[in-house]
């Protein structure tokens, strides 16, 4: 009996993300000096380049490289 595939984009999901970790993201993301150049200059190229679905895949294949790497 072959499964239906989990949609990346809504729904179920196997991973919680923890609202403290969020603001931190967005803060780094938005506001940090440093950081936030950095962030934004390859969020516009991603999106430029990826689908909706393929920035998803990206972003659970980055959060599953760092849960390894820690």
């Amino acid at each position: 009996m072959a499964l239906n595939p989990i949609p990346l984009l809504g729904g179920k999901s196997v991973h919680c993300i923890n609202e403290q970790q969020m603001a931190e993201a967005i803060r780094l993301a938005e506001d940090d000096k440093e950081a936030s150049p950095k962030i934004q200059k390859r969020l516009k190229e991603l999106e430029g380049d990826l689908s909706r679905n393929e920035l998803a895949a990206l972003a659970f294949i980055i959060i599953q490289r760092l849960k390894n790497s820690a």
